[in-house]
C-alpha cells in the first residue's frame, strides 16, 4: 500500500496527498508531518517488519472541513480514492487521483466563498501580460500592461488565490520576493512557452481568442488555461471565451488609492463594514457582490454610461414597492454563474437542476415589473426566456432530491417509462411481503410474526419464543435473539432478489435520465450566464438604491470643469457616529484647496469624503450629500498616511517621495489630487520646501488638488497663487480645553493647536508643560526676541552690575524667551 502511496506521491510533486484507507484519507512520512503540523492532528505511525513511518489521517465525512482549512493555507491537494470495492489479487485495493484542489481552482460550492476565486498567470514581452481565470463561473480575461506599478494594480484589484510566474519572474527573487509581500498569495511555476500556449489556446477553443496578438498575454492566457485544465483533469467546458480589457478604459484606481480610501479593506482589522465596498453592500446575490466589487474597482470615464446607470438606480429609488420586489426575487435566486458551470462541466447534481428551476420559475414576474421602465426596461430585454428549462426540470425532478445522483430517488413519477416499470415490479414484490405476512400468521397459527429487514439478513420472518414449535420445517434460520429467532425461506429470498435488481435496475436507469437531462441543459450555459449577468446587474442597482434612501443620497450631477459637493459626507465614517457635513466648490477660477487645521480635526477625513463620493459617482451611485456636481476625473491620487517597506529597505519617507513622484509625473487637469502633510518625514526646512514646490507643481498642472498641511508658510504661497485657496477645520481653545468642529471655513488657521491635541491624546502633564516652553521659545525666536534678547545682552556692561542685578537681569531675559527656571 505504501508503494502505491509513494508512486502516486510522486506523480504529483507539487501537491499534499490525500490517500484513501476506508473510512479516512492518510497521509505518510513527510506529507503526514506537514498535514499534522497544518491542522493540529496527532501524529501516529505506522509499523511493518521492515520500517517506521509517520501517519496522519482525517475521516472521509469531514474533509470539507480540513480541505478548507488547508486551502487557506496554501496548500495544494491531490485526492487519492479507492477506486475498487473488493480487493485485487495482490491484496491491494486500486487508487487514483481523482481530485486536485489549489486555492485559485477549487470547484466545490461548500468551499467557495462569494467572491471572484482567480488563478493568474503573468508572463512578460514588452511589458507584462496578466491572464486572470475564475473556473468557478469560467470567466477567462487578460490583459496587457505596460509597468510593474499597473500590474500590480491590477492584482490588488483581482486578489487572485494563485500567481502563476513565467521562468523569468520565477527566478527574479526581488519581483516574486514583492508581489509575494504585497499580496501574501501563493506563486507557483507553469507552462509559458509561446508554443505550448498556442497550442492549448486553440485546441480549447477550436481558434486562437481574438486579443491575444501580446506575446506576453498569450504565454500567460496559455500558462492559466493549462493549469485549470491539468486540475480540473481537462473538465473545462464552462470556459467558453477569452476577454481582452484594457484598464485605460476605466478610472485609473492605483493600490495605494485602494488602501488610503479603504475601497475593499479596512486600515485596522478585517471588519468589512468599515470600508467603502462593506457599506455599498446590500446585494442579494453572490454574483451581485461580486459585480460589485468588479465596479468598485473600475469607475467609469463615459458620462453616457454613468447616467445610465444612475437612471436605473433613480428609478428604484423613487420606487420603494418595486425595490423591495426586486430585492425578495433576487435573494431566493440562486448563484446561476457558478451553477453554470457546474451544469458545463457535467458536476451539477440533482439538486443544483432543482435550484435553476426554482430560479427560472421567478422571473417571468420579475421582468413583467421591469418592462418599460428607464434602463431597467433595457436590463429585462437581456433577460433570457427560459421558462421551458424550468418546466423541464420540475417535470423530471422531484421537488427535494438525494444529494448523490446515484442513489435514486431523482425522477418523478411518471417522467419516464422504463424508470416507472422498474418502480413498478419493486413495489409489487414488496406488496407481496407484506401481503405474504398476513398469510402465513393465518396459515402457520403464530400470531405475533412479523415480517422485517435489515442490512445484513434482508427480509425475515420473526417469531418468538413461545410458537417455536410451530415453525415450518423449511424455514431457515438466520439469526437468534434472547426472546426470538428470525428465519428466512426460499420464495421470500427470491422475492428480495427480484425487488432488488428492480431497484438496482430503477437507479441506474434513473442516473440514466439525469445524466441526459443535464446533458441537454448544458446546451442552455450561455443562455443561463447572461440572465446571471443581467441579475447581478440588477442586484447593484437595487443595492445603490437602498443605500440611497437608508443613508439619504443624492444622484450627482456632471460637469467639464466645476465640482462642487454641498454638505458633503464620508459614506463609512457617518455610520459609525455624528458626522458634520462640509462643502467643496473647486473649478475654472479655484482648483486647489490648502487646508490647515488641528491634528485629530478631520482633515483626513475631508480629503477622503471627496474621493470616495467622487468614485461613487463615477461607479454610478448616488451620493452622500445634498448636492453634487463633479468632472469625471482620470484618476484618483492619494497620498495619506505613513507607510514603509522595512523588507525593501525603503523608509517611510522614501515610500512618500516614491508615491509622490508618480503623481507629479502623471497626473493632469483631469485628476484628482489628495496630498496629506507632504514633507513631514524629514527636517523641517527640506519638508516644507518640498511641499512648497509640490503645490506649485499641482498648480502648473491645473489638477484638482486637496492640499491638508501643518506647514503655515504653504498658506502665504496659496494667497500668491491664481487657482489656490486657503481652508480650515475649525477648533477653538476653551477653558474645558481644544473643542473640534470638523466644520471647514475659507481662511487658514490661526494654530496648529498641536501640544493640546498631546494632552487630549495623554501625553504626561510635565512633558506637555516643558513642550510649551520650548514652543515659547521657538516662538520668541521666530518672532525677534531671541535677536533682541541677544542685542541687549551685547550691550550690558558687566563690569557696573552686582552679582544680584546680574542674576536679576537673567532672570528676565530668561522669561523675555519664554523659559522658566525648574522648580
Amino acid at each position: 500500500m505504501l508503494a502505491q502511496y509513494v508512486e502516486l506521491r510522486d506523480a504529483y510533486p507539487d501537491y499534499l496527498l490525500l490517500f484513501q484507507v476506508g473510512d479516512f484519507y492518510e497521509a505518510f512520512g513527510e506529507d503526514a508531518e506537514r498535514l499534522a503540523r497544518a491542522l493540529g492532528l496527532v501524529l501516529t505511525h505506522k509499523s511493518s517488519k521492515d520500517f517506521v513511518t509517520p501517519m496522519a489521517g482525517i475521516p472521509l465525512r469531514s474533509v470539507d472541513v480540513y480541505l478548507e482549512r488547508l486551502l487557506e493555507q496554501g496548500f495544494r491537494v491531490a485526492i487519492a480514492d479507492q477506486v475498487e470495492t473488493r480487493p485485487g489479487p495482490d491484496g491491494l485495493v486500486k487508487r487514483e487521483v481523482t481530485q486536485l484542489v489549489t486555492p485559485s481552482t477549487v470547484t466545490d460550492e461548500r468551499l467557495l466563498k462569494a467572491d471572484a476565486n482567480y488563478l493568474a498567470a503573468i508572463a512578460t514581452g514588452d511589458g507584462y501580460g496578466l491572464a486572470l481565470i475564475d473556473i468557478s463561473t469560467g470567466e477567462f480575461k487578460g490583459a496587457h500592461l505596460y509597468s510593474r506599478s499597473v500590474l500590480f494594480d491590477e492584482l490588488a484589484r483581482a486578489r487572485p488565490k494563485e500567481v502563476l510566474l513565467a521562468p523569468e519572474l520565477f527566478s527574479d527573487q526581488r519581483f516574486a520576493s514583492e508581489l509575494r509581500d504585497r499580496f501574501s498569495t501563493m506563486l507557483g511555476e507553469g507552462v509559458f512557452e509561446a508554443g505550448s500556449a498556442e497550442k492549448v489556446l486553440k485546441a480549447h477553443f477550436g481558434r486562437l481568442p481574438p486579443g491575444l496578438d501580446s506575446t506576453a498575454l498569450l504565454r500567460a492566457a496559455g500558462a492559466a488555461l493549462t493549469y485549470a485544465s491539468e486540475t480540473q483533469r481537462g473538465r473545462l467546458g464552462q470556459v467558453r471565451r477569452f476577454l481582452r480589457y484594457d484598464p485605460g478604459a476605466y478610472m485609473r484606481l492605483d493600490r495605494v488609492a485602494l488602501d488610503t480610501l479603504e475601497i475593499f479593506v479596512p486600515t485596522l482589522g478585517d471588519d468589512e463594514r468599515k470600508t467603502l465596498f462593506g457599506v455599498l453592500n446590500r446585494t442579494r446575490s453572490a454574483p451581485g457582490r461580486r459585480l460589485l466589487r468588479e465596479w468598485l474597482g473600475r469607475p467609469l470615464l463615459d458620462v453616457s454610461l454613468i447616467e445610465a446607470r444612475l437612471d436605473a438606480v433613480e428609478v428604484l429609488v423613487q420606487d420603494a414597492e418595486l425595490r423591495e420586489a426586486v430585492r425578495r426575487v433576487l435573494y431566493r435566486v440562486h448563484d446561476l454563474e457558478r451553477l453554470a458551470s457546474r451544469l458545463a462541466t457535467g458536476r451539477a447534481n440533482a439538486r443544483d437542476l432543482v435550484a435553476l428551476s426554482r430560479s427560472l420559475a421567478l422571473l417571468p414576474e420579475l421582468k413583467a415589473r421591469l418592462r418599460g421602465l428607464p434602463r431597467l426596461g433595457e436590463l429585462a430585454e437581456r433577460m433570457p426566456e427560459l421558462t421551458e428549462v424550468a418546466e423541464k426540470i420540475a417535470a423530471a425532478i422531484v421537488p427535494d432530491p438525494p444529494l448523490k445522483i446515484t442513489e435514486g430517488g431523482l425522477i418523478q413519477d411518471g417522467f419516464d417509462a422504463e424508470v416507472d416499470a422498474f418502480r413498478a415490479q419493486a413495489e409489487a414484490g414488496r406488496a407481496w411481503i407484506a401481503s405474504l405476512e398476513s398469510r402465513l400468521r393465518e396459515a402457520v397459527g403464530i400470531p405475533t410474526l412479523k415480517i422485517g429487514y435489515n442490512g445484513v439478513f434482508g427480509y425475515y420472518l420473526e417469531v418468538t419464543r413461545p410458537y417455536y414449535a410451530r415453525v415450518p420445517k423449511d424455514w431457515r434460520p438466520v439469526q437468534t435473539l434472547k426472546d426470538r429467532q428470525r428465519y428466512t425461506r426460499p420464495d421470500l429470498k427470491e422475492k428480495e432478489r427480484e425487488i432488488l435488481r428492480a431497484e438496482e435496475a430503477a437507479r441506474a436507469r434513473e442516473y440514466e435520465v439525469f445524466a441526459s437531462l443535464r446533458q441537454e441543459l448544458a446546451a442552455y450555459v450561455d443562455e443561463i450566464r447572461a440572465l446571471a449577468g443581467a441579475l447581478a446587474e440588477l442586484d447593484v442597482y437595487a443595492a445603490f438604491a437602498e443605500v440611497a434612501v437608508a443613508h439619504d443620497y443624492v444622484r450627482p450631477e456632471f460637469s467639464e470643469t466645476s465640482l462642487e459637493i454641498v454638505e458633503g459626507r464620508h459614506p463609512v465614517v457617518e455610520r459609525s457616529r455624528p458626522f458634520v457635513a462640509n462643502d467643496l466648490s473647486l473649478g475654472e477660477d479655484v482648483r486647489i484647496v490648502v487646508l490647515t487645521g488641528p491634528n485629530m480635526s478631520g482633515k483626513s477625513t475631508y480629503l477622503r469624503q471627496v474621493a470616495l463620493i467622487a468614485l461613487l459617482a463615477q461607479v454610478g451611485s448616488f451620493v452622500p450629500a445634498s448636492r453634487a456636481t463633479l468632472p469625471v476625473f482620470d484618476r484618483i491620487y492619494t497620498r495619506i498616511g505613513a507607510a514603509d517597506d522595512i523588507a525593501g529597505g525603503r523608509s517611510t519617507f522614501t515610500v512618500e517621495m516614491e508615491e509622490l513622484a508618480e503623481i507629479l509625473m502623471t497626473a493632469g487637469p483631469k485628476s484628482l489630487v489628495l496630498l496629506d502633510e507632504v514633507g513631514r518625514g524629514t527636517s523641517t526646512f527640506d519638508g516644507l520646501a518640498i511641499a512648497w514646490a509640490t503645490l506649485e507643481k499641482l498648480h502648473e498642472i491645473r489638477a484638482f488638488a486637496l492640499f491638508a498641511t501643518h506647514y503655515f508658510e504653504l498658506t502665504e504661497l496659496a494667497q500668491r497663487l491664481p487657482l489656490a485657496r486657503n481652508f480650515h477645520v475649525a477648533a477653538r481653545e476653551e477653558a474645558s480645553g481644544l473643542v473640534f468642529y470638523h466644520q471647514v471655513l475659507p481662511g487658514a488657521a490661526s494654530r496648529s493647536y498641536g501640544i493640546e491635541v498631546a494632552r487630549l491624546a495623554g501625553v504626561p502633564p510635565d512633558v506637555v508643560d516643558r513642550a510649551r516652553e520650548v514652543l515659547a521659545g521657538l516662538e520668541a525666536r521666530g518672532s525677534g526676541v531671541e535677536r533682541a534678547v541677544l542685542e541687549e545682552l551685547l550691550a550690558l556692561d558687566l563690569t557696573r552690575l552686582s552679582p544680584i542685578e546680574a542674576l536679576l537681569t537673567l532672570k528676565r531675559l530668561k522669561e523675555r524667551l519664554g523659559v522658566a527656571d525648574p522648580a
